[in-house]
């Protein structure tokens, strides 16, 4: 864990450094026809999801790693430690928008990983891929070997165990071993020198379970009443039994588990762990078998550094690989007239230039999640801290750091767990206030609301118990009177528990931030997508992303609905979509994945003003008469002809 704090710590300098020392890049947009233009890639690389250092067949130093785009884990990235010369190996199966969650590397010097319900290995002796086949789905969250050379992965959403024997080349899929009513994250496994495989779970609450392979039954490690909230752990001590701990507790609820048997312990156990490489899809062994070291490995520079321990030196060498980019995940308008975001995976900034043509691309702080522009600054709500960005584009851009006040973009409060991924960035129309709104953070159910007053450099922080229970805000716009009207989703935080039966909309009064009314206006509905204001006082809304609708606040009823995704299909979507788009002259857009279209204010007929040459994937904001939106990776807009 340590060595991966020091990389992540060092890649966030090495592309800090990049980014504020690199001029800006040309976008040569490109023109569509229709009125549609292209404007590019806004972060033009890729993620690793595993990072390992070896050998090949002839015992030349290798890196081997998991290459994610938007499309997700698309290759296997070769890099020669000696040279820099790369090769890259499509995945044999389509990556279909999932990715490794984790991997291992075997002491047979095979690279593993799991994902889209694919299992498969690497063979770096052999440069390709020497097996893979389907599975239960989904993804591996953690990966291990025992001592007979078989690999396990337990697997995302619901405690999916596979094994596969290199010897025989036989994989065994035990399919899903343990049911909850909520998505399990079995984050660590081990087996004993008993043949027995242990797992442990969370987020909702923490177990520990055990498979025993011959009789292929799952039985439970732990007592009910010792599971709380978080993920139960476990690892392979060496001296051939399991150790783990329950989750509830922060240095007690040690088990030692030994041939399907379970011991408490009354203390953290003194038994090493037995060493894999093998982790999460942070990992990043270093080690080479000579005892070089593998330093740097950066897709966003494309340099991979080497140190030789013995000769005392570093050798540095710069590489190319293939990618279509990473997923964008907010755009709006910024006040000093570019088109602004952030991407992920890598997590960078980008800002647009249309009147240059020219993109700045930069690291930045977390997983920028939702983005609004309020005056003559642009805010960021971000993962998985629920944080709070201020940035002010008129200064030079200092890297967001939380202790320095000095930064720019400026870091002012996070609200983990309470909001802890962000799906609405309100700017209030009182041009002082920012609400803050999104599911909880990981195991929790409910999400809660944060006002930040940027007068006073304060803010409110509400609890779901605040507002609806159980209940997180998707969607947000002011209404009359100083009140504020929200839409809900039943959704819970990352592994949480799902409790609420359908969403509601909701009125908060802005000054006493007390509830004063709710309803399920629409049966059913399990997310409101996103509100708007209309004409007259009225507003309009998506359901489910694709039901919209009319409410009338001061009647507190639904006047008008229409199915629009069985004409349209689905709304834009995302984490932040930004479905409605209101021009300065007060005309209402509407981002379909199919295309662009509007409202008819009084009839609220919708009419799909253009189809778009590519799906829509997220808005959006209007810039001097012209609708940006994203795609994937990508950058386009739509002339504004009145």
């Amino acid at each position: 864990m340590s060595c991966l704090r020091h990389f992540a710590t060092a890649h966030w300098f090495a592309a800090t450094l990049l980014a504020l020392a690199a001029p800006p890049a040309f976008a040569a947009t490109e023109d569509l026809g229709g009125g549609f233009l292209h404007h590019g890639v806004a972060t033009p690389a890729s993620n690793h999801r595993g990072t390992v250092a070896t050998v090949d067949g002839q015992g030349r130093n290798v890196v081997l790693l998991w290459l994610f785009d938007h499309r997700g884990g698309y290759a296997l990235l070769w890099l020669d430690a000696e040279t820099g010369k790369s090769e890259e190996f499509k995945m044999p199966f389509p990556p279909g928008g999932d990715c490794p969650y984790a991997s291992i590397l075997s002491t047979e010097n095979k690279f593993y990983t799991h994902f889209n319900s694919h299992f498969v290995e690497f063979d770096p002796a052999k440069r390709a891929f020497t097996f893979f086949q389907k599975t239960s789905p989904q993804m591996a969250m953690s990966m291990t070997e025992d001592d007979a050379g078989r690999i396990w992965a337990a697997s995302y959403p619901q405690s999916g165990i596979v094994s596969f024997d290199p010897k025989t080349r036989q994989l065994k899929d035990y399919g899903h071993v343990h049911t909850e009513n909520w998505r399990q994250y079995p984050r660590s496994i081990a087996a004993d020198d008993q043949g027995w495989i242990y797992f442990g779970i969370g987020n909702t609450l923490s177990h520990i379970l055990a498979l025993d392979p011959q009789t292929e039954t799952t039985k439970a490690m732990i007592p009910e009443s010792e599971r709380a909230r978080g993920a139960g752990q476990v690892y392979r001590g060496i001296d051939g039994r399991v150790y783990g701990q329950t989750g509830g507790e922060a240095e007690g609820g040690w088990y030692e588990f030994h041939g399907g048997q379970s011991k408490k312990l009354v203390e953290r156990p003194a038994v090493a762990a037995k060493p894999f490489i093998a982790s999460s899809q942070g990992l990043f062994h270093r080690q080479f078998p000579d005892g070089k070291v593998l330093r740097t490995c950066d897709l966003i520079s494309g340099t991979l550094a080497v140190e030789d321990p013995k000769a005392g030196k570093t050798t540095t060498h710069e590489f190319k690989y293939d990618s279509l980019g990473a997923h964008l995940m907010g755009v709006a308008a910024s006040p000093d007239g570019t088109i602004c975001g952030g991407t992920a995976f890598p997590m960078r900034f980008f800002s647009f230039d249309p009147k240059t043509d020219k993109w700045i691309n930069r690291d930045c702080y977390g997983q920028w999640n939702t983005v609004a522009r309020q005056g003559e600054r642009f805010f960021v709500g971000g993962y998985s801290s629920g944080f709070l960005l201020d940035w002010n584009p008129s200064q030079p851009w200092t890297p967001t750091a939380p202790d320095n006040a000095q930064s720019n973009p400026r870091f002012l409060t996070e609200c983990h767990p309470i909001i802890g991924r962000p799906t609405e960035l309100y700017a209030h129309p009182d041009g002082n206030t920012l609400v803050l709104a999104g599911t909880p953070g990981y195991g929790y159910t409910g999400g809660g609301l944060m006002f930040w007053d940027r007068g006073a450099g304060s803010r409110v922080l509400l609890e779901h118990t605040d507002v609806l229970p159980h209940h997180s805000t998707a969607s947000l716009v002011a209404i009359s009177d100083g009140k504020l009207l929200g839409g809900t989703t039943t959704s819970a935080g990352t592994g949480g528990e799902k409790k609420a039966e359908q969403a509601e909309l909701y009125i908060l009064d802005m000054a006493t931030k007390k509830l004063e009314w709710h309803e399920a206006v629409l049966p059913g509905v399990q997310h409101y997508t996103d509100l708007c204001l209309a004409p007259a006082g009225l507003i309009y809304g998506f359901a489910d992303n694709g039901r919209f609708f009319v409410f009338d606040p001061a009647k507190r009823e639904v006047t008008h609905q229409f199915d629009a995704r069985a004409h349209f299909g689905p709304t834009a979507s995302g984490q932040g979509p930004r479905v409605f788009i209101t021009a300065p002259d007060g005309t209402i857009y509407v981002l379909f994945a199919k295309g662009i279209a509007t409202v008819e204010p009084t009839t609220f007929e919708i009419k799909l003003l253009a189809e778009s040459p590519v799906p829509i994937g997220l808005g959006g904001d209007i810039l001097d008469g012209r609708l940006y939106f994203g795609s994937g990776s990508h950058l386009y807009s739509y002339g504004l002809v009145k």
